[in-house]
């Protein structure tokens, strides 16, 4: 299973963007992961489409565009626009989850459905054969720089689980507190996509944190 490393631009500083991209494009990233804040689903703003569209032409990696916004069908069309390559929504945010897989789809998109520590895997079942990827919030969502929940990792087993009975073909991401420790305990629970912001971007060699993930997993 291939494993990739997805900085978050929550973490970047947000005057040079185009410097921060492009440096953990260099040092190895796989993806960009974009975290879209509402002030209403979770307590903080961040970007709208416009930023990405603004981030699209400076890098050649996919953009994993993460809606943490009420209602997320009312945007996934600007999104998909603005040059997101997976885009993903929150059950709980929504209570038309399998409508909002659909819209993304339509878009040529990839789609992945998100859960927050307290929900249940059971509660995504429905559409596990439908999405390209889960992501399983490791911390609450709405800040960067907190600390791993360590029996999250129980969920990610549940849905690597899952993923060789049916045979179904999601990556598993995880996000919230990885660093060179609790990213282990993730790839040996089942993930394969890790998110990682203040632990890359927090630090003054963010190319020594990203070979440090990626010699974890290895």
């Amino acid at each position: 299973m291939l494993m990739k490393i997805a900085p978050s631009i929550l973490s970047a500083d947000f005057a040079n963007l185009q410097r921060d991209i492009e440096f953990v494009e260099k040092h190895g990233a796989d993806y960009i992961h974009v975290d879209v804040m509402d002030g209403q689903f979770v307590p903080n703003i961040t970007f709208g489409p416009a930023v990405v569209q603004a981030i699209r032409p400076i890098t050649k990696l996919p953009l994993d565009v993460h809606l943490m916004i009420v209602n997320p069908e009312r945007f996934i069309h600007e999104f998909a626009k603005a040059g997101a390559d997976i885009i993903g929504v929150h059950i709980e945010a929504t209570p038309h989850l399998h409508r909002a897989i659909q819209m993304i789809k339509a878009e040529n998109v990839k789609a992945e459905v998100v859960i927050n520590p307290g929900t249940p895997v059971e509660a995504i079942k429905y559409v596990l054969p439908l999405v390209d990827q889960i992501l399983v919030m490791t911390v609450n969502p709405g800040f960067g720089g907190q600390s791993f929940l360590p029996e999250m990792a129980d969920k990610i087993r549940e849905l690597a689980k899952l993923k060789e009975q049916y045979g179904y073909h999601y990556d598993i991401e995880v996000d919230g507190g990885i660093d060179d420790q609790t990213i282990r305990v993730c790839a040996e629970a089942g993930a394969n996509v890790f998110v990682a912001g203040s632990y890359i971007y927090g630090a003054q060699h963010p190319e020594e944190r990203i070979n440090a993930l990626k010699e974890a997993i290895e």
